[in-house]
């Protein structure tokens, strides 16, 4: 696949690992941004890219197509302090102008409630306030008029109840910093619902879902950190609490980077957990945000080896098809879009470009390129605040998340791929199937129909591992709390090991109605069949495979194909077993790495009180997992 884009020669003196400079920021912005200008409209006010068009319609793709790029030529010429020579800004100046005055043929949608030009115009804000100079600055009092009347639909609309309310909070700031009336009350209202959301540790959850739910992903780092402090930036000197919440947005980065830099792998890639991942880098943006602001564990040539790198990775693996990104993560994958995404949703990777406000003699560019810590050493870390367990290996560079937290849980409704697997990967995918298989623990009804994880309850477990507990249920109306059966889990991992222990509590007739259990390890995918050998599968300089430990007495091998973002075949293997009574506990082993397993279980412990599960697996290398949890 042609990528469209002509990059600078690598420069592997500055950066050993991923060969890119700042050189390649810039070019890698000018070249997206000279790819969609065949795509303006007449008038400069719409992006039309074509394609599976979003829920909002094709207009508000249009709209969006603009307001993602214009963020994305914002950070390039602020960053080069008003340098233009593509001569972005005059494209967008004729856009801004032509979709905010009265009687434009090419005038936006206005903003009304929980309506998409919400997001948009936090965009076109952004972009406004980074440029001001050289664009704001240069308008006429009527056409500052149009923009801010435009802007102002705002100050009169409500939103979702997520981290849409920090759309709204930069755009009053901006009207307020333009001299024009603005709801003030929506400042405060953003910023008090964000201390709502936090939950200790550095992380935020994406709106509290009613308290239903638990709700961690990406958007904890590209919006939650981003734009509170971008707003504290701006707002000094017009809001009374702007240093100070300045500073303490710049200690909570410094702790959610502790974890973040976990999600990232040797190969460039993100882990693939959480909604809209065809942002893909821009999870990148809060690293280049904590050099900004002095609030990064790491070294400068750490941050810039992990965002080069996850760039790199998505230009080199068919993210960009002809200049333009696609509807996926690496090339298109319809299966895991969202419906709000449409042809130029993928353009908030222009998040990632605030890098390029640090002037090129800053440590982030000019320090030597440093492997990340993932590269360096094995980890495994225990993250309270969405209770994860991330795991990463050194050797192969593969980070894992351990879930046992976000659920994205609202009511009844479908399982989601993108949040309720027992792990994710840098190197894999969860596979889109029609019921839960891969990286899942079901419960299997008596015609087969595997059981789902919904809403997912922490539990207490030992330093080092964690737990939880579910109640399953096996279609898209029944609710959880409502459910006869529990499932809690428990988690500990080392070297790409991963022992896991489950526990099954099911109404006294389960056995007679014939329900069983599976579990299943991670998928592998690829352009070619996943080859097994030995119970072990193996794909893409991966192998993978799951054993039975205790309870399981059957072991497959799940196949289909045009269920992976990674390739079109694709594999996991699994296990399942028979309930042994009203409550009944199985344990496996599961590995992930890129090179076969060298070890194998030479000991296995299993106590379970009906209170506390313990177990303890020693494998032959000497390596000892433990698992311990009170259900």
């Amino acid at each position: 696949m042609a990528t469209g884009f002509t990059m600078p020669a690598p420069d592997y003196e500055l950066s050993p690992i991923t060969g890119w400079t700042r050189e390649h920021w810039v070019a890698f912005a000018d070249q997206q941004l000279l790819a969609v200008r065949p795509r303006f409209s007449p008038l400069k006010a719409l992006i039309r890219l074509g394609g599976r068009p979003s829920s909002s319609g094709v207009l508000s793709d249009g709209m969006e197509g603009f307001a993602r790029t214009f963020m994305l030529a914002a950070f390039r010429v602020a960053g080069e302090r008003g340098e233009d020579p593509h001569g972005h800004l005059s494209l967008y100046r004729e856009g801004l102008l032509a979709g905010t005055r009265p009687g434009s043929p090419e005038a936006w949608l206005p903003i009304r409630d929980n309506s998409q030009p919400i997001v948009e115009a936090a965009s076109i804000v952004l972009g406004l306030q980074l440029t001001k100079p050289w664009l704001w600055d240069t308008f006429t009092p009527d056409e500052k008029a149009h923009v801010a009347a435009w802007l102002q639909g705002s100050s009169r609309s409500t939103c979702v109840d997520n981290n849409w309310v920090l759309f709204q909070v930069l755009i009053a700031e901006f009207l307020a910093g333009a001299g024009f009336e603005h709801n003030a009350a929506q400042i405060e209202h953003g910023l008090r619902r964000l201390e709502d959301w936090y939950a200790g540790g550095g992380w935020y959850q994406d709106g509290d879902n009613g308290g239903t739910g638990d709700f961690y992903d990406y958007y904890c780092g590209w919006a939650l950190h981003l734009y509170p402090i971008l707003w504290s930036e701006f707002a000094v000197g017009r809001h009374p609490e702007a240093d100070a919440r300045s500073e303490l947005y710049r200690t909570r980065l410094a702790a959610f980077l502790r974890d973040h830099v976990g999600f990232f792998g040797g190969n460039g890639s993100p882990v693939f957990q959480g909604r809209s991942l065809i942002y893909r880098y821009a999870a990148v943006a809060p690293l280049f945000l904590g050099e900004a602001i002095c609030a990064t564990p790491l070294d400068p040539g750490q941050s810039r080896r992990i965002a080069s790198g996850a760039a790199k990775y998505f230009l080199d693996s068919g993210a960009y098809d002809g200049g333009l990104p696609s509807l996926g993560w690496l090339g298109a994958f319809e299966p895991m879009i969202q419906d709000y995404s449409g042809p130029a949703s993928p353009y908030w990777t222009s998040k990632a470009f605030v890098g390029l406000l640090l002037p090129a003699d800053h440590p982030v560019w000019t320090a030597v390129e440093e492997p990340s810590p993932l590269e360096s050493m094995d980890n495994v870390r225990y993250v309270d605040a969405p209770n994860y367990l991330l795991h990463s290996t050194a050797a192969d560079g593969i980070a894992r998340v351990l879930n046992h937290g976000s659920d994205k849980y609202y009511a009844p409704g479908p399982d989601d791929p993108h949040y309720r697997r027992l792990a994710y990967s840098s190197h894999t995918a969860p596979l889109f199937t029609d019921h839960p298989m891969d990286n899942h623990f079901a419960v299997l009804d008596p015609a087969g129909l595997p059981s789902r994880r919904a809403r997912i309850h922490k539990l207490k477990a030992e330093r080092g591992q964690a737990a939880s507990w579910h109640a399953p249920v096996w279609n898209d109306i029944e609710d959880p709390a409502e459910s006869q059966w529990r499932v809690a889990t428990g988690t500990a991992a080392a070297a790409g090991y991963e022992l896991r222990v489950h526990v099954v509590e099911a109404p006294d007739t389960a056995i007679q109605r014939g329900y069983h259990v599976r579990d299943a390890g991670y998928a592998l995918a690829g352009a070619e069949l996943v080859e097994q050998q030995a119970g072990i599968l193996g794909a893409a300089g991966l192998r993978t495979g799951i054993r039975p430990l205790h309870g399981y007495s059957a072991e497959g091998t799940f196949r289909a194909e045009d269920v992976s973002p990674l390739g079109r075949h694709a594999a996991c293997a699994y296990l399942e077993g028979g309930l042994t009574g009203q409550r009944s506990c199985f344990a496996s082993l599961v590995y992930l790495g890129g090179e076969a397993p060298a070890a194998l279980p030479a000991a296995v412990v299993i106590d379970d009180d009906g209170a506390r599960v313990s177990a303890q697996v020693t494998l032959s290398t000497g390596l000892q997992l433990e698992v311990s949890f009170v259900f």
